[in-house]
């Protein structure tokens, strides 16, 4: 076996082509777009490069044969909760089914991260923000939503047996658009409705600035903090609500106001692996114009949730079950989409599991962020709860 640094055009490319080759037989998998991942490597469109660097390694057996793949991260802003020693993180893997084809990558990503001072490491993990390509697919291999990576089963084992011990697990939920909500929701409604100091509404496109600022108001309350995350800026959050413009759904983005202050949000977009499944990777001239062909011809069934929060003066007092029923009122009404995938929950987060399951939904798939410690006899320490 044979590790090799990607370097150039050849092996950012072979490192792409890896992932199709191991898993392009399998039931369920989606490729994800070519240009998806080469962002996340590439300086100039990850903000992550700001605070650390990535590199990125491909394998091959004696005939040449791509065999896997891995990437190694540190990043000076990645810290949970609790974390007292530095930790890097490993990505992007993907390997057959050999434990010693495993092991020669995950150790390749060690060495590199023990030489940057790294204590430990967190995979599969992505060098950037948490809500793409973060976890590792441990029940519910078919279909993933966009954003997030397919794995066959057997990976589970891969790290397993190297040592690498579970951190926390990630919880996704689906739900059957159609499905009645329970009657303990109308009634939290009922009292938050009859207070006209609040009011629900969905996203307006011509209005995109000030929603995007709302969101900041509630994400800076609601999240600020917890589980690594960092205030955002108001710039942030228009440059990210300007590039998800064109996929938009107004009527899926929810937001809650007291007095016309923003105390929650509900954020969701259409599933864009709905529409890239079909693509192969590319996403050129041709590749737009069927997109915006599939996209008028309501090929897209399904919507998945990103961000549900309220700011935390109002947690407990029914807003988050009066913005579900405001939003199902519409969203069931258009009858636009069947399915409905709450993206990732961590199991250190009981309050929104609590609110997922109350709505309904089901484990559609489960996800494990792992974690290896260096020194293999620090006791291991799992990622904190929220209280």
């Amino acid at each position: 076996m044979k590790i090799i640094p990607v370097k150039d055009e050849k092996t950012a490319r072979a490192f792409l082509d890896v992932h199709v080759q191991l898993n392009k037989d399998k039931e369920g998998w989606i490729q994800p777009l070519d240009k998806d991942i080469e962002d996340i490597f590439d300086p100039e469109k990850n903000k992550a490069f700001r605070f650390g660097e990535a590199v990125r390694w491909v394998m091959t057996d004696a005939s040449g044969r791509l065999t896997g793949r891995i990437a190694a991260f540190v990043n000076k802003r990645y810290k949970t909760m609790g974390d007292e020693f530095p930790v890097g993180g490993a990505g992007f893997f993907d390997c057959v089914d050999d434990q010693q084809a495993a092991n020669l990558l995950f150790d390749t990503a060690k060495a590199w991260l023990a030489e940057k001072g790294m204590e430990a490491m967190d995979g599969p993990i992505n060098f950037g923000d948490r809500d793409r390509w973060w976890g590792l697919q441990v029940e519910g291999f078919v279909n993933p939503p966009f954003g997030m990576a397919y794995n066959p089963p057997y990976y589970k084992a891969l790290f397993e047996n190297y040592g690498f011990q579970p951190f926390f697990h990630q919880i996704c939920f689906g739900l059957d658009v159609q499905t009645t909500l329970q009657g303990k929701f109308h009634s939290r409604h009922a009292t938050i409705a009859a207070d006209p100091a609040f009011s629900a509404r969905h996203l307006k496109k011509d209005q995109l600035e000030k929603y995007a600022t709302d969101f900041v108001t509630v994400y800076n309350k609601a999240w600020a903090g917890h589980g690594g995350n960092k205030e955002m800026s108001r710039e942030q959050a228009i440059l990210i609500f300007r590039k998800m413009k064109p996929v938009m759904d107004e009527e899926v983005i929810w937001f809650v106001y007291h007095n016309e202050e923003p105390v929650a949000c509900w954020l969701n977009l259409p599933d864009l692996n709905q529409y890239f499944k079909h693509m192969g990777g590319k996403f050129g001239l041709l590749q737009k114009l069927q997109f915006l062909w599939l996209k008028m011809t309501g090929a897209c069934r399904k919507f998945t949730g990103l961000v549900f929060g309220v700011v935390p003066e109002f947690q407990g007092k029914g807003v988050d079950s009066y913005m579900i029923v405001e939003g199902a009122k519409v969203i069931q009404a258009r009858k636009r989409y069947d399915d409905y995938e709450m993206q990732w929950v961590g199991d250190w987060n009981p309050k929104m599991l609590n609110v997922a399951e109350s709505l309904g939904g089901f484990h559609s798939r489960k996800l494990t962020t792992y974690r290896y410690l260096f020194d293999r006899q620090r006791e291991f320490h799992r990622h904190p709860f929220l209280q």
